[in-house]
């Protein structure tokens, strides 16, 4: 039997060496004291950066100096009516009587709010009140209807967004007639006299519609194209019920394609021309064409 007596020599230990420390690569390597780096950097960025910055304020305050003291068009400055009117030309170009604005289910309909009384008559009298629609051209023929006539015009239900450019929007149900109902029936959209054809007769087509409340004091104006579009209602109900006073009783214009501004409510006049119509919120400096 072996024993540790009888077991060979064992070699003597050398002494344990430590391994080589890696070397750091230079992008961990420790900072530099902050006082040697930062506060140098610190400056060189912020004499930068003022430059910069004082630069762009008075450039930005050069240009705008620039565009106020231009002379105004509709109380806006004119290279901004310039631009509205650019984008009026993109969206005129793009148009087309197949798009429709997204409609919604009837669930989905809630009551708007009631926004703006220009022009409202609360105390009007329903009985008397008439809608008048004139051409003008040709002969210049004016119609007279009441709202039992434009009630025996096809009827058209919609539930919509009503869209503010304020920026709220709503969705609604609607019921009225079509806009371009009413002007095939008085073939007041063309300067034949004959209902419009805007496919197969667009040069007998005019140019626009003007819609005015009784009293005058609120008035939109509407390219013919986005006028006789299929969703641009004169609405008689909302939500199932009879328009009230303040949301335009006894019919308001609903055009989902154009922003409420253009929403007009209690129609006195529709005037089918060819000459571009004033608009109230167009003359204050918004948009005039306010399609979306």
């Amino acid at each position: 039997m072996n024993t540790p007596d009888d077991q060979t020599a064992r070699p003597e230990k050398t002494p344990a060496v430590a391994p080589p420390q890696p070397e750091l690569p230079p992008a961990v390597a420790p900072p530099r004291p902050e006082s040697e780096s930062l506060e140098p950097r610190l400056r060189r960025l912020s004499r930068r950066d003022f430059a910069c910055a004082g630069a762009a304020a008075l450039a930005g305050l050069a240009g705008w100096r620039w565009l106020v003291t231009r002379s105004t068009e509709d109380e806006l400055p004119w290279p901004l009516r310039r631009a509205l009117e650019f984008d009026e030309l993109l969206a005129r170009g793009i148009f087309r009587a197949s798009r429709r604005s997204p409609e919604f289910p009837r669930s989905a309909a809630r009551m708007p709010r009631v926004n703006g009384s220009i022009g409202l008559d609360l105390g009007l009298d329903l009985s008397a009140w008439r809608l008048q629609v004139v051409r003008a051209a040709g002969d210049h023929a004016r119609r007279s209807f009441t709202l039992d006539d434009i009630k025996a015009l096809p009827r058209v239900e919609m539930t919509t967004e009503l869209r503010c450019i304020e920026g709220w929007s709503t969705v609604a149900h609607w019921a009225g007639t079509r806009l371009s109902d009413l002007a095939a029936v008085t073939g007041s959209a063309t300067r034949s006299g004959r209902p419009a054809d805007p496919v197969g007769n667009a040069d007998d087509l005019l140019g626009y519609a003007a819609l005015e409340t009784p009293d005058r004091e609120y008035y939109v104006g509407l390219d013919m194209a986005s006028a006789l579009h299929p969703q641009t209602l004169l609405c008689y109900e909302m939500g199932g019920q009879p328009l009230t006073p303040d949301h335009g009783a006894p019919l308001r214009l609903v055009i989902p394609v154009k922003y409420g501004i253009k929403s007009l409510k209690q129609i006195g006049t529709i005037r089918f021309t060819d000459r571009r119509p004033t608009d109230y919120w167009a003359e204050r400096g918004y948009d005039w064409y306010a399609g979306h």
